[in-house]
């Protein structure tokens, strides 16, 4: 069932650690097939090196395993919620990433502060609140896709392909589980660029918002120029 789909996710998963994105057990993918409703995650607390293709489980919308000998990640309440809110996304990646994660830690947004973050988020990386008590003990995972639905109430998840959940980690999404970890690293690596350039300038202005537009626009949307007609 769904081949296809799980070797994507599988390679996904494994592009993770090619990226240097996560460690350990430290992260998870997902791909869904939204004419199945069925959805394509890591099982919980397999390491990447040792992961295969038989190890995937594969979910309903609802939680509910349809296939596989393993336990999903602990995060799939937290991807099934994203993909049920947000029905233009086809692959979700949660990394603990070092740079990304500080910022998630100290509760601060990404702010857009040059051209290779506009390149591919349009404005500031988002920040959650923090859940509260009664939140973390009953349904945690779900809720925490409900506070980043909550913080989307405003925003396009297509043209902020991101969010940061406070005290905890980033969460990226994309067309497809290939993509959303694509959408992790370049995170990550915005994350590094504004860490660095805040350290060398605490008073540094965000970058004005119509060189924002022109960078993210000539790579997204009807006008968009950037590359080759034939992608």
């Amino acid at each position: 069932m769904l081949e296809k789909l799980k070797t994507e996710v599988l390679n996904a998963n494994r592009s993770l650690v090619q990226y240097g994105l996560v460690i350990l057990t430290w992260g998870n993918v997902s791909g869904i097939d939204r004419e199945k409703n069925l959805v394509v995650i890591k099982p919980s607390g397999i390491e990447y090196d040792k992961l295969t293709i038989d190890d995937l489980v594969v979910v309903n919308l609802d939680g509910r395993v349809v296939e596989g000998n393993r336990r999903p990640s602990s995060d799939t309440p937290t991807h099934l919620a994203l993909y049920r809110a947000f029905d233009n996304i086809g692959g979700i990646s949660h990394t603990h990433s070092d740079y990304a994660t500080v910022f998630a830690q100290a509760g601060c947004a990404i702010h857009c502060y040059g051209t290779t973050h506009a390149d591919y988020f349009n404005g500031s990386i988002p920040i959650t609140r923090l859940l509260t008590e009664s939140e973390v003990n009953q349904n945690y995972e779900m809720n925490t896709g409900q506070v980043i639905i909550e913080r989307f109430q405003d925003l396009n998840p297509l043209a902020m392909p991101a969010v940061l959940v406070a005290g905890h980690a980033p969460f990226t999404w994309g067309k497809n589980a290939t993509e959303a970890v694509k959408n992790s690293f370049i995170l990550e690596k915005v994350a590094q660029l504004a860490y660095q350039s805040i350290m060398l300038n605490e008073n540094m202005t965000e970058l004005p918002k119509y060189i924002l537009q022109k960078h993210y626009l000539r790579k997204h949307g009807p006008s968009a120029y950037y590359g080759q007609n034939d992608k």
